[in-house]
């Protein structure tokens, strides 16, 4: 059906409204059919769902359970699961602690680093672990620094990953996101004027005797802005391994955090087994999900104002900032729509927030797969955003030549 059809439909429902008043609902719905009849469609898939949350109830859906690859909207999962399961105030830790004895400024023994995966963790963490050293009176240590990584398996990508991809390596002992972090310490402990002997990192558990020295933490909000703004995947699989490990599973694994986040779907009472998942992030070719799941995993996070205060803040700005940042300007929906968007090649998505033009509060998920170019899907996506924030008096033309 050609969109010139749809201008006329819109007009008789105008013109009718003397003897029949046209809803909001009636006009949106079909200026979103005329959004829809774009010729991307013939050779493309989309999934769409659009739920209105002010009367909890569907304003409008295509192939809402066309399983369809995520792409970064897997990160929005990722980010409602952990907020529910492991707390507002969960914090990423890094440990370090030594062993023996330490006389006359000489600590005979190890340094023993514990990694949580934390992928803040810096320089100036790095030098608050040495300075917590210094302040013991350590200038010299007779032994060697010891790696405990048991929080997660030794896998250092995810599954479906492509090989030429860039793909973060997934370890729990990370500093300034790179893995050599022993090298660093040992760097920056030498810049410390404290000196340790020679040899190669020790792996293994953290000793029962151990005493702690310093923790370096951040919160799950710090994590989240970056992980959903700029979309970062090793933010979002630092996330992921952070629910793997609150199963008490050592080492956790990918599957440990597919369970609790199974758990949750069906929570929210969807049936998991209709979708698969491989990781938190995205990468993974192996992730597929349906636009009705994702809507209505943001629905939950609206409806438990706990987990959306913290969501909420993390999503980019249309036109605003992180990765929405150059999309929808100059149109209702700038600064409006506050979404997770995803991109990974034929795939775009987009899941999120958007005050509709009758201020009724929206969520809503558009998965666009098999487009030749990305700014088709993005094109399509910011459409429909675009008619749901926009006056209907705004002629459709204007938001076509978007």
């Amino acid at each position: 059906m050609k969109k010139n059809l749809f201008i006329t439909i819109l007009m008789c429902l105008s013109l009718t409204a003397g003897a029949q008043t046209v809803t909001w609902r009636d006009s949106v719905v079909v200026r979103l059919d005329s959004v829809l009849c774009d010729e991307l469609l013939e050779r493309s898939q989309l999934g769409l769902m659009v739920w209105d949350l002010t009367d909890d109830t569907l304003l409008y859906q295509y192939q809402p359970r066309q399983l369809l690859r995520t792409a970064s909207t897997m990160k929005a999962l990722t980010a409602v699961v952990a907020l529910d399961h492991l707390g507002v105030d969960y914090r990423f830790r890094t440990s370090l602690y030594y062993t023996g004895k330490i006389d006359n400024g000489v600590l005979t023994g190890n340094l023993v680093c514990v990694g949580g995966m934390d992928p803040m963790f810096d320089s100036s963490d790095m030098k608050a672990f040495v300075a917590a050293v210094s302040q013991l009176g350590i200038k010299s240590i007779r032994g060697r620094v010891m790696t405990d990584c048991s929080m997660k398996d030794t896998d250092k990508w995810g599954e479906g990953w492509c090989w030429d991809d860039d793909n973060p390596t997934l370890s729990p002992l990370l500093s300034e996101r790179k893995t050599n972090f022993t090298q660093q310490l040992v760097s920056e402990l030498k810049r410390s004027n404290i000196s340790i002997s020679s040899g190669s990192p020790l792996p293994g558990n953290l000793p029962k005797d151990a005493k702690q020295i310093c923790v370096r933490t951040h919160s799950i909000d710090e994590v989240l802005e970056q992980m959903m703004k700029q979309s970062d995947n090793l933010y979002a699989e630092s996330m992921f391994y952070q629910i793997a490990a609150s199963t008490g599973k050592r080492p956790s694994k990918a599957k440990d955090a597919i369970s609790v986040v199974k758990s949750f779907l069906r929570k929210i009472s969807l049936d998991s087994d209709h979708y698969k998942l491989a990781d938190g992030s995205g990468l993974s070719l192996y992730d597929y999900l349906t636009a009705e799941c994702e809507t209505q995993v943001m629905r939950y996070a609206w409806q438990h104002q706990d987990v959306f205060a913290h969501l909420y803040p993390s999503l980019p700005i249309a036109g605003i900032d992180g990765t929405l940042k150059g999309r929808m300007k100059g149109t209702c929906a700038e600064n409006n729509v506050r979404a997770k968007t995803g991109s990974v090649t034929a795939v775009s998505t987009l899941t999120g927030y958007l005050t509709a033009s009758n201020g009724h509060f929206i969520c809503f998920a558009i998965m666009n797969q098999g487009v030749r170019k990305m700014s088709e899907g993005r094109q399509m996506q910011d459409r429909i955003c675009t008619v749901l924030c926009s006056p209907c008096n705004i002629p459709l033309q204007t938001i076509w030549d978007l």
